[in-house]
């Protein structure tokens, strides 16, 4: 008998239906002599319908209350797959973040898990039970709810296949494993055999939404079987790996990409060396992430800095920068909205120079025009108009000719 972990995203719940496509999925494992913990998602847009609904009321509501909010979406999931479970004859409980043992930093909205309690999911297990745990959620030592940040169903399953030393842990989701770059958008995108851990790193922190970035750094530090595969299609999926052992010819692997960026400049730092540390711990003790940084010099000797974060997090980080203006001394704010990022991420490009001068000649033939370039051994990413993001996207991809 092993020990399976598996994920369903909010897709392959999206529906009654949906749910009960699931179940007969989970009994399938079972029935192959497995104990079975399953993790799920809210249903669709469901998570998406709450957020609108607290920004009818307030335009940067309250993170504390939005955790209670966003943490009923899985609960809605969990009693339906419990019931759908029982009706086909397998004995299931269903557990909510915090009643699973998942334990959390203190942050909202984007808090990581500290550690997990596994006592009462062993007991069920024990018990002969098929365990259903809600995603994306969990508690603090002093008992406030609090949630990972979007995607974070998958790295509750992953976490929790670590933490219960499980044999596997599949990710269901919409598609049939990891593709070149996002299939409903680009239809020549491929799916790959294999990733490595840090190729699917890069991918999903830069927009990759086929998992989570914490999910992978998780199944990096532990080790933890991963696959990544269809809820709908019985097929093979992507193996996620320490080094990819599949297509060890391709130089780019993989492009991603992602919307709602917003790049703020501060402009007249009059000391910059000073005023660049105190903006970013200044940013950070907000929770406000900041991505790519470029700093200039002016003749007159102060500075501009430009950064990027994601639009959601725009209004709150010009509201944080104005509240310390004259700690951080800077003589004017500017925004500039409706910017994407596009990356390529691959091994191969440690040993291949001359990858990102082929991305910028593509782009420029093409007539798209960069706003700022961050690089890495294995990834170059390009902030453009949001207007040019699938354009980009299609153009390199046909580059890179990832579509063989």
């Amino acid at each position: 008998m092993g020990l399976i972990v598996q994920k369903f995203g909010g897709t392959s719940v999206g529906s009654v239906e949906r749910i009960l496509n699931v179940a007969d999925c989970v009994k399938e494992e079972s029935q192959r002599g497995n104990q079975v913990v399953v993790v799920v998602s809210a249903m669709g847009k469901t998570t998406d319908k709450l957020v609108n609904m607290a920004k009818e009321i307030s335009p940067v509501p309250n993170r504390r209350e939005m955790d209670m909010l966003l943490s009923t979406g899985e609960q809605v999931t969990i009693s339906l797959l419990s019931m759908a479970l029982k009706e086909k004859g397998l004995e299931a409980v269903s557990y909510t973040g915090w009643q699973a043992g998942i334990v959390t930093e203190p942050v909202h909205g984007n808090a990581r898990i500290c550690k997990i309690k596994t006592e009462v999911i062993e007991k069920a297990l024990q018990a002969g039970k098929v365990v259903i745990v809600a995603g994306f959620q969990g508690i603090t030592e002093s008992g406030e709810i609090t949630t990972l940040g979007r995607g974070g169903s998958d790295t509750t399953a992953v976490a929790l296949a670590a933490a219960l030393h499980a044999d596997k842990c599949d990710i269901y989701t919409d598609v049939t494993g990891v593709f070149t770059t996002d299939p409903r958008y680009i239809s020549q995108a491929r799916k790959l055999l294999s990733v490595s851990y840090d190729e699917m790193l890069e991918l999903a922190n830069l927009g990759a939404g086929v998992l989570h970035p914490r999910a992978v750094e998780f199944v990096k530090n532990y080790q933890v079987r991963l696959e990544v595969r269809s809820s709908m299609e019985k097929e093979e999926g992507t193996i996620i790996e320490g080094e990819a052992t599949m297509e060890q010819n391709l130089v780019v692997r993989g492009v991603a990409f992602e919307d709602e960026i917003t790049r703020v400049t501060v402009l007249g730092l009059r000391n910059s060396l000073t005023s660049l540390s105190t903006i970013f711990t200044t940013l950070a003790s907000n929770h406000i992430n900041v991505d790519i940084i470029i700093q200039s010099t002016t003749e007159t000797g102060a500075a501009n800095l430009s950064f990027s974060i994601h639009t959601n997090d725009w209004l709150e980080a010009l509201n944080v920068l104005e509240d310390h203006k004259a700690i951080l001394g800077y003589e004017q704010l500017d925004a500039e909205n409706k910017l994407a990022k596009v990356s390529i991420v691959g091994s191969g490009m440690i040993s291949n120079p001359g990858v990102a001068a082929k991305m910028f000649e593509v782009l420029a033939a093409n007539h798209i025009a960069i706003k700022m370039v961050s690089t890495s051994e294995i990834k170059v990413s390009a902030v453009v108009e949001e207007k040019h993001m699938l354009k980009a996207v299609e153009v390199l991809h046909e580059a890179f000719e990832l579509e063989k």
